[in-house]
């Protein structure tokens, strides 16, 4: 997990709100007083209207990138790619305004390496589309691209920790609200979709953030927090909390660590690797002969070069508990400039679950969802 020291421009308040709750925010009409309750626990004088207000100003100043649900694409349908790119130093701020063109393109960064040194999210409906996108990504640049799709999370998501209260970030309140039955339905019916695209870039830091959420979506609000709660246990979202803007609180360095690791240990290594908790992310991807060679991926955040190096370093250090990791065998891809970033078109991806699993105009076509013989 991160540190950030004292120097940080957050009060004692407002370090226990972004510690307590990037994850396990309760899920409840009204959330404000048990949060702040919770905090009173902890040791942090604090009511509902007080906290309200705090998250209020953390989000204005961009402290948060926003608050509310994380919502898991992956798992509202549709597929994500990570791509790789040579853009000619001559041409690169051509390529990458004719790249960031692409609507399905959500991200985009300019990273160190002496040939793939651009790198974008590829965020299509349709798994099948992918290779359309990109024949027409390298017809439109004249640059071969490099698909690096996803073989195995391990691991997505960290805590950026500061100094004070609730250190340890464990306060967990996912546990309020209502009883919720997960469903195995990959699908989406169209209410379902509506309420995923009201809330893909957060709830409204209001009083009452759900009922607000029901009145955009014209459903009751128990609906509303019945489904996220369902959507969490589903794992169509992955948490619901304070998303912290970790530029604004000093890590803007961010290195993609890459590997080639035997095949026959990435599993062990992985797992490792994952439970260090600096690492956001954690995969497994292919490699592509003669140009890549490596096939697992982890990310590092720190707030300087040398801390992301002593970063890269632990990760080292635990690869090298399972295999020998030669010098040529890893690389490190430090961020340069950030091209593109949009999100993910959740909007797009969930419209196509509906297509394919549901009939706005049929009453019964959340059952009909449910059971995949209907």
């Amino acid at each position: 997990m991160h540190e950030v020291g004292a120097d940080a421009s957050l009060s004692t308040l407002e370090r226990a709100v972004v510690n307590a709750f990037q994850g396990g925010f309760p899920v409840v009409e009204s959330p404000w007083e048990p949060a702040a309750a919770a905090l009173a626990d902890r040791g942090v004088d604090v009511d509902g209207d007080e906290l309200l207000a705090t998250v209020q100003s953390l989000d204005d100043r961009g402290i948060l990138s926003r608050f509310g649900a994380l919502v898991n694409a992956e798992e509202i349908g549709g597929t994500a790619t990570l791509v790789a790119m040579h853009a000619p130093e001559s041409r690169f701020d051509e390529v990458a305004e004719t790249v960031n063109g692409f609507r399905e393109v959500a991200h985009n960064y300019e990273r160190e390496h002496p040939h793939l040194n651009m790198w974008f999210v590829v965020s299509v409906a349709d798994e099948a589309e992918v290779a359309r996108v990109l024949g027409d990504i390298e017809e439109a640049t004249g640059q071969e691209t490099y698909n690096l799709p996803k073989q195995r999370e391990f691991h997505v998501g960290a805590k950026f920790l500061l100094d004070g209260p609730v250190a340890d970030g464990d306060l967990d309140l996912s546990g309020l609200g209502p009883d919720v039955t997960p469903t195995d339905r990959r699908g989406l019916t169209p209410a379902e979709r509506d309420l995923v695209v009201e809330i893909q870039g957060g709830l409204p830091v209001t009083a009452t953030p759900y009922r607000d959420v029901a009145d955009a979506v014209g459903q009751p609000v128990e609906w509303v927090v019945e489904t996220v709660k369902r959507f969490e246990a589903e794992g169509k979202v992955r948490r619901v909390g304070v998303i912290p803007n970790h530029y604004a609180l000093g890590y803007t360095e961010n290195g993609m660590t890459v590997w080639d690791v035997p095949d026959d240990r990435v599993d062990e290594v992985g797992e490792a690797v994952a439970s260090l908790g600096f690492v956001t992310h954690c995969y497994r991807r292919p490699r592509h002969d003669g140009v890549w060679p490596y096939n697992f991926f982890a990310m590092t955040h720190g707030r300087d070069e040398a801390e992301s190096e002593r970063r890269v370093r632990e990760v080292r250090d635990v690869m090298a508990d399972h295999w020998d990791v030669g010098d040529d065998d890893w690389d490190t891809l430090f961020s340069t400039r950030i091209l593109k970033k949009t999100g993910i078109r959740i909007d797009d991806r969930a419209d196509a679950q509906v297509d394919a699993d549901g009939d706005a105009d049929d009453p019964d076509a959340e059952s009909a969802a449910a059971d995949p013989e209907a």
